[in-house]
């Protein structure tokens, strides 16, 4: 088992300064977007109760934050999954029980889980990648590689080990159920038979309270974007690989 915490110390000098630079490139966008937002909500307001008309600009940042809230929203928290998906239980779910905000995303990959699981259980910032944007990743200090192939010694994890997600950190697996699930706290996979294909779930739940703040302000459209990615990077390299695209 690999503990970050404890293994990497000899590598502290430099964590601070990536983690202020992974930080950055992660939620720079959201807290911008966020303050636009706030701006905009608060010249709306203040102009309407002093009598005047909103500004062009005022009225474009408080349509577009509702455009987000109403349809956006909505749509990436579930993009690609059913609304019985939405509402079926997954392995994982047990470890954020009464979630505050809860994703489900899904793809349909054309081929079967024994073609798809392997590409699942070497995610890792050491091993396969996570098959989304590399460039975006490395821009954050994660070094990453994402593999094309799939590894036959990165086959194995154990519960309790630490997957990286960059150099300096990881998250503690919970879960790892070869052809079925794959689970961190609040984030996970789970593969469904579908005939000859499979469909590939990924669901985050964030704890209510702050958690969850936190998470709709500064993480979850940086999630999506990259979870997205990831659910489609696997798919193309499954389909590539599966016997009967060969």
């Amino acid at each position: 088992m690999r503990d970050v915490s404890t293994t990497d110390t000899n590598r502290q000098g430099g964590s601070a300064l990536d983690a202020v630079r992974a930080f950055g490139v992660m939620v720079g966008g959201p807290i911008l977007l966020a303050g636009a937002a706030t701006l905009s909500i608060g010249s709306a307001g203040r102009a309407t109760a002093c009598g005047r008309r909103p500004g062009p600009v005022a009225l474009a940042g408080v349509a577009g934050l509702a455009a987000y809230a109403l349809l956006a929203r909505p749509w990436l928290q579930n993009w690609g999954s059913s609304e019985y998906e939405r509402s079926t239980p997954l392995p994982g779910d047990e470890l954020v029980p009464d979630p505050g905000i809860q994703t489900t995303r899904a793809v349909t990959i054309d081929a079967p889980v024994d073609e798809v699981w392997p590409w699942v259980a070497q995610i890792g910032q050491d091993r396969a990648g996570f098959y989304s944007y590399e460039w975006l990743e490395n821009l954050a200090g994660c070094q990453m590689r994402n593999a094309d192939a799939v590894n036959p010694d990165w086959q194995q994890r154990e519960v309790g080990e630490t997957v990286l997600l960059h150099p300096f950190s990881g998250l503690r697996l919970e879960r790892f159920e070869p052809r079925r699930s794959y689970a961190f706290k609040g984030w996970y996979f789970a593969l469904k038979e579908d005939g000859e294909r499979t469909r590939l779930l990924a669901r985050g739940r964030s704890q209510k309270g702050f958690a969850s703040a936190g998470y709709a302000l500064l993480l979850e459209l940086p999630h999506f974007v990259m979870e997205r990615k990831m659910l489609l990077g696997i798919k193309k390299r499954a389909e590539r690989w599966a016997p009967t695209h060969s």
